[in-house]
This record gives C-alpha cells, sequence and structure tokens, in this order.
C-alpha cells in the first residue's frame, strides 16, 4: 500500500497528540505519587492535596483524557477522510 502524504501528517498528529497525552498521564499518575508528602501541605477541599489526588483527582483527569482524545481522533479522522463509516 501507498502511504501518501495525507497518511503521513494523519499519524503525525495521532502520535503527539498521544505522546502529550500519555505525558500528562505520567504526571498525574507519577510524579504526584513521587511527591504526596511535599503536596500534603497543600489543602484542596479541605482534604490534603495529595489525598484528593489519589481519591478523586487522578481519575477525573483519566476520564477527561479518555474524552478529549475520543473526540479530538474523531475530529481527526473526519479531517483526514479514514472514518469509519456508521
Amino acid at each position: 500500500m501507498q502511504v501518501t502524504e495525507n497518511h503521513r501528517l494523519y499519524w503525525q498528529k495521532n502520535l503527539r497528540l498521544t505522546s502529550v497525552l500519555l505525558a500528562i498521564w505520567f504526571v498525574v499518575t507519577f510524579v504526584m505519587a513521587y511527591f504526596a508528602r511535599d503536596l500534603s501541605s497543600v489543602t484542596f477541599f479541605g482534604w490534603p492535596f495529595s489525598f484528593y489526588m489519589a481519591a478523586q483527582g487522578s481519575l477525573i483527569i483519566y476520564v477527561i483524557i479518555i474524552w478529549y482524545y475520543a473526540r479530538t481522533m474523531n475530529r481527526l479522522d473526519q479531517e483526514h477522510d479514514v472514518a469509519e463509516e456508521e
């Protein structure tokens, strides 16, 4: 199969989006846990920030990452004419 410039541009945008979202995921998952003791001095809704991130904050961010990826990829698929037919 011949790879066109449209395919290259599509995959370049796809990989860039995936890389950025994985970097956000890494920060939320591992960096927040690594600095949990330092972040416990900050309060968020009356709770230590590290506790809030472990209990709810990170889960909310994960759902936002999934929603953003799905929405952006649907738009990217339509932009490059590779969308699935319904």
